[in-house]
C-alpha cells in the first residue's frame, strides 16, 4: 500500500488529507495519506528518510517550502526559479525530486472556473509579495500576461520582485491602488487578508473596471470579504479552494500512478469541511 503525507508546523489545519483520501477512494487505490507534524529542527531528518520510512512522497506546507527546496536533489526548473517546493517524491534510483505545484494550481483553477481569462487579461494586479505571490507571478508570466503590478505593504519587497523583469513587472504601494485599479483586468489577493481570524482588506473596489476578474488564494472562508464585495459589484470571481484542489493533482499522480480530476463532488466534499452548513 502506497503512503504519502503532508508535513508542516502547524499541520492540524491542512485539508490535503480530505483531497487525497477522496481520490484514493474514488479511484479504488489501496493507499493512505496522513498529516505529519514536523518542526523545523526535524525537517532535514524527515526528508532524508523519505522513501525509507514507508512514505513514497509528501506535500510540504508552511513554513518549510524554502528549506525543503535546499534538501532535494532534483528540483524542477520551476522550483529552482522559485526557490521553494511543495511536492516531493523519489524516482526509481532513489533520487529526491521536488516541484512547486502552486503555479499549476493557480492557473488550472482560473482555467476551469473562468475560461478565456488569459485572452481577456492585459494587466494583472497582485496583492502581496511573499512566496505565494512569487508562484502566482510565475504562473501569470508563463500564461503570457503582458503587465503585472505588485502592490505590497512593504514596497521594498514588491520592488525586489519587479526587478526580475522590469519590462513586465511593476511595483506600487497600497496607497497607489486607486491609480492601478481602472486598468486592472485580473485582481489577485495572495496575502492572508480576509482569512478567518485575520483583518480584511482596507481598500474599496470602486475604481476597478466592471469587466475585471477577482480571485483570492484564501479559502477559509470559502468566500472572503474581497470576493463578496466584488461579486456584489457584478465582477466575476474565482474562490481560492480550487487552487488547493488543483495543486494536489501532480503529487497524487507521482505517488499513486493515476491522474485524478478536480470534480464538483470533490469541491463539495472539502467545502463542507470548511463550512459545515454546506454539508
Amino acid at each position: 500500500m502506497k503512503r504519502a503525507c503532508v508535513i508542516g508546523d502547524p499541520i492540524a489545519h491542512s485539508r490535503s488529507p480530505l483531497v487525497h483520501r477522496f481520490w484514493l477512494a474514488e479511484l479504488g487505490i489501496a493507499g493512505s495519506y496522513d498529516r505529519e507534524h514536523v518542526p523545523a529542527g526535524e525537517l532535514e531528518g524527515f526528508i532524508r528518510a523519505l522513501g525509507q520510512d514507508g512514505y513514497c512522497g509528501c506535500n510540504v506546507t508552511i513554513p518549510h517550502k524554502e528549506a525543503a527546496f535546499r534538501l532535494v536533489q532534483e528540483p524542477t526548473e520551476l522550483a529552482r526559479r522559485l526557490g521553494a517546493v511543495n511536492t516531493l517524491w523519489r524516482d526509481g534510483q532513489g533520487r529526491l525530486h521536488g516541484d512547486n505545484t502552486d503555479v499549476h494550481g493557480f492557473v488550472a483553477n482560473l482555467d476551469q472556473e473562468a475560461p478565456g481569462w488569459r485572452e481577456r487579461t492585459g494587466t494583472a494586479l497582485i496583492l502581496g509579495a511573499g512566496g505565494s505571490a512569487r508562484a502566482i507571478i510565475a504562473g501569470l508570466l508563463g500564461c503570457g500576461i503582458e503587465r503585472l503590478v505588485i502592490a505590497n505593504r512593504s514596497p521594498e519587497r514588491g520592488l525586489a520582485l519587479a526587478a526580475a523583469q522590469p519590462g513586465r513587472l511593476q511595483a506600487v504601494s497600497l496607497a497607489d491602488l486607486g491609480d492601478v485599479l481602472p486598468d486592472t483586468d485580473l485582481l489577485v489577493n495572495t496575502t492572508s487578508l480576509g482569512m478567518t481570524g485575520q483583518p480584511r482588506h482596507a481598500f474599496g473596489l470602486g475604481a476597478l473596471k466592471a469587466e475585471a476578474l477577482v480571485t483570492d488564494i484564501v479559502y477559509v472562508p470559502l468566500e472572503t470579504a474581497l470576493l463578496r464585495e466584488a461579486r456584489l459589484r457584478g465582477h466575476r470571481t474565482v474562490a481560492g479552494l480550487g487552487m488547493l484542489l488543483h495543486q494536489a493533482v501532480p503529487g497524487f499522480t507521482h505517488w499513486y500512478g493515476a491522474r485524478p480530476s478536480v470534480s464538483p463532488a470533490l469541491y463539495r466534499h472539502v467545502a463542507a469541511d470548511i463550512e459545515p452548513s454546506l454539508a
